[in-house]
């Protein structure tokens, strides 16, 4: 609900999406869920092998995982007739390069030099089905 300034009540007419989760195409959920979930501190659900598995870490981060029996991981850096979407995981800054450790125990793989914008560290990684994502400082 929008509050009013006028009034200060809130105007029931405007309808807000509350949350939203981003899915992850890939043809083996159960391992890319498995690889996120220990990287945001998520429970894992109790079915899997089932078509969409959606895990929330203990900060509120939802990630889901869709299985698509032709799914092809993503190139990067991406060709530039193709649309592509990657993770920020965001990491205190005293803490990348414990992080960066457990995303390669874990599975994920180095995919470009580290890099600084601004004050921010950059390193970036794909997951055990290839869809890149980025440790980035805060």
């Amino acid at each position: 609900m929008a509050e009013n300034a006028d009034t200060g009540l809130f105007d029931e007419a405007f309808v807000y999406v509350e949350a939203a989760v981003v899915v992850l195409d890939c043809a083996e959920p159960e391992p890319v869920a498995e690889f996120y979930a220990k990287l945001i501190g998520a429970e894992l659900p109790s079915e899997m092998g089932v078509e969409l598995i959606e895990i929330t870490g203990r900060h509120g981060t939802r990630i889901a995982f869709r299985r698509d029996h032709g799914a092809a991981p993503p190139s990067w850096p991406r060709p530039d007739d193709s649309q592509q979407a990657h993770l920020h995981l965001l990491v205190p800054r005293d803490r990348m390069d414990d992080v960066e450790r457990q995303v390669i125990d874990y599975g994920g793989r180095p995919m470009e030099t580290p890099r600084k914008e601004g004050m921010e560290e950059l390193r970036f990684f794909s997951d055990p089905a290839g869809h890149p994502f980025v440790l980035r400082s805060m």
